[in-house]
């Protein structure tokens, strides 16, 4: 196995449970992968993209073949924003839940193409250094950035719904909603403007999966039968992993303000010397 670090491993289990319902159920991920109703053989296609997403997963997970696979997944996530969730913003701009959906396949496309970065040899990163180099790696934090505002803003908009899912144990249920949104919302202006961009996305990495282990997998454990819940855990597991495949992205950056114009030559330098 090649797994270099948590985002890493838990972007495939995310992924490969994802194929796993897929293949079960016949059907695709809900709001993640909106596939029309009126789509000819939908239900081979859900198959398909079921076997694709266990095998990618899987795949993640084997050195010799895990650059290949994030390579795979990357394009597949970014036709989840571009084929399925863009048009359905674009029809209804003004409903920020059809963007919630362009913000979390963003999310997801952004850590595999950062994880592709990471993952490829080194003749491949010589050969296509605008998708594999620093500055690819660069555009995909910015893309996440950019999908941590409606996130953030949905906790805002969705209060109710957003504090209906806390656990009972958990005080001040809507202060608590408005609070996870604010970090979103913060997380995505720290990775944009360069305010503590690795303790940004780190932060939002951690809280991302402190919602998979006190809100998502208790909602699948107490209701095991529920196709919809264990989806959420999928789902969650796979953004924590982007989340941090970004901040893993971030190792050779400073954990304090960072003027990205001047953090170029010294990323340059760094990598330089690695190839070395």
């Amino acid at each position: 196995m090649r797994v270099t670090g948590v985002g890493h491993l838990l972007f495939a289990l995310g992924l490969a449970g994802l194929g796993v319902l897929s293949l079960f159920s016949g059907d695709f991920p809900y709001v993640w992968e909106p596939v029309p109703l009126w789509v000819p053989g939908r239900e081979v296609l859900a198959h398909l993209s079921g076997m694709l997403l266990l095998a990618g997963g899987i795949a993640l997970l084997i050195r010799r073949t895990a650059g290949p696979a994030a390579s795979v997944l990357a394009a597949y996530l970014l036709g989840w924003v571009l084929v399925l969730q863009a048009p359905r913003a674009a029809r209804d701009p003004g409903n920020l839940g059809v963007w919630l959906g362009v913000a979390e396949s963003t999310v997801l496309f952004s850590g595999g193409w950062i994880l592709a970065a990471l993952l490829v040899g080194p003749h491949t990163r010589a050969r296509m250094p605008s998708l594999t180099g620093e500055g690819a790696m660069r555009l995909a934090r910015l893309l996440f950035g950019l999908a941590c505002l409606p996130l953030g803003l949905s906790h805002f908009v969705y209060s109710a719904a957003t504090a209906g899912m806390i656990p009972a144990w958990i005080p001040a249920h809507l202060g608590f909603a408005y609070f996870t949104g604010a970090c979103h919302f913060a997380a995505g202006l720290g990775i944009l403007f360069g305010v503590f961009p690795r303790l940004a996305a780190t932060l939002e990495a951690a809280m991302i999966s402190l919602f998979v282990l006190l809100l998502h997998i208790p909602g699948a454990v107490a209701d095991p039968s529920s196709r919809m819940m264990w989806t959420m855990v999928f789902v969650a597991t796979a953004l924590a992993g982007a989340v941090w495949a970004n901040a893993a992205s971030l190792k050779s950056t400073a954990w304090t303000w960072v003027h990205w114009s001047a953090q170029r030559p010294k990323l340059a330098v760094v990598h330089a010397q690695k190839r070395a």
